[in-house]
């Protein structure tokens, strides 16, 4: 049974079963249903109880509080050329100096910000448009079914990362902005095919009767009846795309497809790589920009596995029957 995870890819086709709810259940966010503001209340609670969830997300707060205020921690100017060139580790330089003389700790701190950026937008962006495509395709039936469904399906079978070389090529040096804009696009495919899926199963549900013998509108029925039962597949599908737009932003600036003037861990790499790092012993200089991006992707991943467990209630008995083996009986 497929679940929302990290297996797989944007490219992949994986559907979500017809149980699969999330936290709000399945129920109608009107008459006595559970609210979206409930669900993530529910989900919220639920982090805290959940080992991973609670690792991941005090990974990624760390990560956003050196993304809001590097000047709090590092306090050179990563972009100055003012040091020795490859210094080794000391009590000024932590992690020592770049061929250029910028200072490592500086990067790696001043880094985080636009990867940030670029998963929280990318991963926002991917979720709204799959939301959009894949709910409206599901609901409205017919000839937009056929129609959405097919742009989602050739989206599907390019492999994306490809795709984002060949457009990325064209846009040699592009700012995070389009970045942004570019992961968007190519990675929204595969969360439309889920969200579509989940939307099906909730189609003839007898809220969503109810709510069409009231006269209400696609667009109402859409946003204000369906999204608020699919919070939890939600959340999960913007962990998904925020997790690859990591590893796909940074792969591309790896290659020189990014704005190699904009400090990120990917143009850290870059720059590593052009300036023969590996050859002249300057280890930190690959070794941590590529932790981080490691650490970052980890964030989202064990959030996105443990949402897996919270939202889908197949899932819950499992996780049940293996504390009461744990319990030993009373004498």
């Amino acid at each position: 049974m497929a679940t929302v995870g990290v297996t797989g890819g944007p490219g992949a086709d994986q559907t979500q079963p017809a149980g699969y709810a999330g936290l709000a259940g399945g129920l109608p966010s009107s008459g006595g249903g559970i609210t979206g503001a409930r669900a993530l209340r529910r989900m919220a609670r639920a982090i805290f109880v959940n080992g991973k969830a609670t690792t991941g997300a005090a990974l990624l707060l760390i990560f956003i509080f050196i993304g809001l205020f590097p000047g709090l921690i590092a306090h050179d100017n990563p972009n100055a050329e003012i040091y020795k060139s490859a210094l080794g580790p000391s009590a000024v330089h932590w992690l020592g100096t770049t061929g250029l003389g910028q200072d490592i700790f500086a990067q790696v701190i001043y880094g985080a910000r636009p990867v940030l950026l670029i998963a929280f937008g990318a991963g926002l962006g991917a979720t709204i448009i799959a939301m959009l495509i894949g709910v409206a395709a599901a609901y409205l039936g017919g000839a937009w079914d056929g129609v959405l469904n097919l742009i989602t399906d050739v989206l599907l079978v390019i492999p994306a990362f490809p795709l984002l070389i060949v457009i990325a090529s064209y846009l040699h040096g592009a700012s995070t902005g389009v970045m942004i804009l570019v992961v968007t696009v190519v990675s929204w495919s595969y969360t439309a095919r889920q969200l579509r899926a989940q939307a099906l199963s909730l189609r003839n549900r007898d809220f969503l009767e109810a709510a069409r013998v009231r006269g209400e509108r696609p667009i109402y029925i859409i946003v204000v009846e369906i999204l608020p039962t699919m919070t939890s597949l939600l959340v999960a599908s913007f962990l998904t795309n925020a997790l690859y737009a990591v590893l796909f932003s940074s792969s591309l600036q790896f290659i020189g497809l990014g704005n190699p003037s904009v400090i990120s861990w990917g143009t850290m790499l870059y720059w590593a790589e052009n300036g023969e790092a590996f050859e002249s012993g300057q280890l930190l200089w690959i070794i941590v920009p590529g932790l981080c991006i490691v650490a970052l992707g980890a964030a989202f991943a064990l959030l996105n596995y443990a949402f897996d467990e919270i939202g889908n209630p197949a899932l819950r008995p499992v996780r049940s029957m293996r504390k009461d083996k744990r319990v030993k009986p009373a004498r």
